[in-house]
């Protein structure tokens, strides 16, 4: 293995072999959440009236994403039903081909009717892309997003992305429900 390789490698394995070692605490997560929320709501108003219509929302505060080559993400969220949280999840994804680098972001779901939420809440292992379509949100300063053109049953928000990775994606991405007991 090339040594220039070695550390990108070992923070993937360490990624995928030892998810315990980086679980944050239910106290944690929650008030994370509730903090990337706000703070998407405090960027885009828009956010803040489609999170008002939402049956559910699933907000993962930190989604970790790198490869080379062979690639993949993992991160922890919980779901809202209103203020409350309901479940807890984890979200990865595998990928080969062309990539390179490793990033950090904030990912929010927002199931827009009570079907979608049931769909995903029953699902054993969803998959974003195949389980259910997902409208991806890009926003940036000065955009205004029109919350009535909006007509999917799933809406996504990526943003906080801090580092460099090409692709801004949900496909192929799968949901589990994990237990923070």
């Amino acid at each position: 293995m090339n040594i220039k390789f070695l550390p990108l490698s070992l923070f993937i394995y360490c990624l995928f072999l030892t998810p315990t070692g980086h679980a944050a605490s239910k106290l944690e997560l929650d008030t994370k959440a509730q903090a990337v929320l706000q703070n998407l709501y405090s960027e885009q108003s828009a956010a803040r009236q489609l999170g008002a219509k939402a049956a559910g929302i699933l907000v993962f505060p930190r989604v970790i994403k790198a490869g080379i080559g062979i690639g993949g993400e993992i991160g922890e969220g919980v779901l809202l039903k209103g203020n409350t949280t309901s479940q807890y999840y984890r979200v990865t994804s595998l990928s080969i081909g062309f990539q390179l680098g490793g990033q950090a972001k904030s990912e929010v779901i927002m199931f827009m009717t009570q079907e979608s939420l049931r769909q995903f809440v029953q699902g054993d292992g969803w998959e974003a892309g195949v389980d259910g379509s997902i409208a991806v949100i890009e926003f940036g300063v000065g955009r205004e997003i029109d919350t009535n053109s909006i007509r999917n049953e799933i809406i996504a928000f990526i943003f906080d992305n801090k580092g460099l990775m090409y692709n801004l994606s949900l496909e192929g991405s799968k949901f589990w429900k994990i237990d923070k007991s």
